[in-house]
């Protein structure tokens, strides 16, 4: 356990909003050199609250995932911690400007190039990287002859099959990078703006009388997320939900992970 003097630098992709200004906040109290981002002026106003550093970095661009990885090498000696926390669900198959589908490149490849970028500053480091994936990972089907999603797009499929990468891809860190733990985790279903590009029934949910009845505050979806921050009481490459390791999609497996990680190399055209 870290404690109130902790003096680690500690940056949460998404930051502005949901679990990932509720974690930003608790752990604003500790000492902890905070960096969050976001798209929007809510991001300037709690990095003002927090004292934390901030910028708006959109993961729809590559290349602004780029120029973030770099600004963050040349602005900070030490990074401790890596949440890549950026995600959502789309009603329709939305091409980005990489020509990427987007709901692979916003929850899985635009994370996947920021941590490659950073890889030698986070081995230095001796960090942890955490994914936020979802229990949506069980609803995906991951097929590497159509990870664009071109033959068929049903958005939760889509979306589950992302989240899924997100736990692959830290299976893979574990293993690729010196000295790094990595884990992935469900925040559970959470009050949050997620579903707010989502159609029918999902969108429905987060948006009516359901939500507060039955989904949990963005603290409550945080608490995982800031144990792993703060506890060494858990095992790196794992996906956990409740502090505890949670259930997975069938298709997480070693060999899935090293194949992802090579094609989504290929993607984002890096080689590391």
């Amino acid at each position: 356990m870290h404690n109130s003097t902790d003096t680690r630098t500690i940056i949460i992709t998404g930051g502005s909003s949901g679990i990932g200004a509720a974690a930003a906040r608790a752990l604003s109290t500790t000492g902890v050199k905070l960096v969050i981002t976001g798209r929007s002026e809510a991001t300037r106003k709690i990095a003002e609250e927090l004292n934390a550093d901030y910028y708006l970095v959109d993961f729809t661009r590559l290349d602004e995932v780029r120029s973030f990885a770099a600004t963050l090498l040349a602005n900070y000696p030490r990074i401790d911690v890596l949440v890549n926390n950026v995600g959502g669900i789309l009603k329709e198959r939305y091409l980005t400007s990489d020509g990427m589908e987007q709901t692979l490149q916003v929850n899985h490849l635009s994370g996947f190039l920021l941590t490659l970028l950073l890889r030698e500053r986070l081995e230095a480091s001796k960090a942890i990287v955490i994914n936020t994936s979802s229990m949506a990972n069980q609803a995906g089907r991951l097929r590497f002859d159509d990870l664009q999603s071109a033959r068929s797009y049903e958005p939760m499929r889509v979306y589950g099959t992302a989240k899924m990468m997100n736990i692959l891809h830290v299976m893979e860190i574990s293993k690729r990078f010196n000295g790094v733990k990595a884990a992935a985790f469900h925040p559970g279903v959470v009050r949050t703006g997620f579903a707010r590009e989502g159609k029918g029934i999902l969108r429905w949910a987060y948006e009516s009388v359901f939500s507060k009845l039955f989904m949990i505050s963005p603290e409550q979806g945080a608490d995982t997320l800031v144990w792993l921050i703060t506890s060494t009481d858990w095992q790196t490459g794992e996906y956990y939900y409740k502090r505890r390791p949670g259930r997975k999609n069938k298709q997480v497996t070693e060999a899935n992970a090293r194949k992802l990680w090579e094609e989504s190399e290929k993607l984002t055209a890096i080689n590391g």
